[in-house]
């Protein structure tokens, strides 16, 4: 894909981006950091890289390689709730080269294969086959069950009165449900699903917000694709009502964490005490 850097080429922005952040950051500011740092285009971090399996757009995808190659050379860890931070290897002020820590990942000479670095990655990217597998599974259903996922999910995280209320002509609103803070607090809050393989853009958003004045005190747009980095700053422009946004990648940590169509298995770990015995 023309003028998207490799994966090697944000290796040492993302650590720069990282710095800038405090020594850490999630991945949408890692990635939105990057992308200011480099300059890109709106045409080119659109640009998905396999709607067929993921929301991913190619940029977030690299991104994900650069951060995984940094994390098998100890510079950058990340927790389980996803902000990476720097480890105690990292030294502000370090030289880096791109090259040195791909071959090093490789276990390759700095002579061996010069071009190295052109060629596929060689390593597995934070982002797993589970989550293909859920995004594939969920493009996949018909309107109805998506209709009533979206309704338990909502519910799952605090939602009440949950309705779908979609009907054409009403600016993409598609339901509305009430949010209660503490049982003392109230948010009426509409919202759209939009099963969709490429990227939403700033357009859908206005129409979408132009449609909940009045009728909301908040708007929530959930998507199976992505959304453009003028739409998110569409979503939270100053002197406008606020909008939330989620995407694809959202949208499956979400059901995992809700444990919702998803298993997760722990592996248990046995270790013996030798001094425990010894002391016996």
């Amino acid at each position: 894909m023309k003028n998207i850097p490799q994966y090697h080429e944000l290796m040492i922005p993302t650590i720069q981006v990282i710095d800038e952040l405090g020594g850490s950051g999630t991945n949408q500011e890692i990635a939105e950091g990057v992308i200011q740092f480099l300059g890109l285009a709106e045409e080119i971090t659109s640009q998905p890289h396999n709607p067929e399996k993921s929301s991913q757009n190619e940029v977030e995808y690299r991104l994900a390689w650069a951060r995984t190659y940094l994390k098998k050379v100890g510079l950058i860890d990340n927790s389980e709730r996803g902000v990476w931070s720097f480890t105690e290897k990292y030294q502000r002020g370090m030289k880096l080269d791109a090259e040195e820590i791909v071959q090093s990942v490789r276990g390759l000479s700095k002579n061996s294969k010069k071009k190295v670095i052109n060629e596929a990655p060689e390593a597995i990217p934070e982002t797993g086959d589970w989550r293909e597998v859920m995004h594939q599974t969920i493009l996949a259903l018909d309107p109805n069950a998506f209709e009533r996922l979206t309704k338990r999910l909502l519910r799952e995280i605090g939602f009440v009165q949950v309705e779908v209320t979609g009907k054409s002509g009403d600016g993409g609103i598609d339901g509305k449900g009430i949010v209660k803070i503490q049982d003392v607090l109230s948010y009426h809050v509409v919202f759209q699903c939009k099963r969709y393989k490429g990227s939403v853009g700033p357009g859908a958003i206005r129409d979408f917000r132009g449609a909940m004045v009045g009728r909301a005190d908040k708007g929530l747009f959930i998507t199976t694709g992505t959304f453009s980095r003028e739409a998110t700053r569409e979503a939270t422009r100053d002197g406008a009502s606020p909008i939330d946004l989620i995407e694809g990648d959202d949208l499956v940590e979400m059901l995992k964490k809700l444990r919702l169509g998803v298993n997760v298995r722990m592996v248990e770990e046995v270790e013996v005490d030798g001094q425990w015995f010894e002391k016996i």
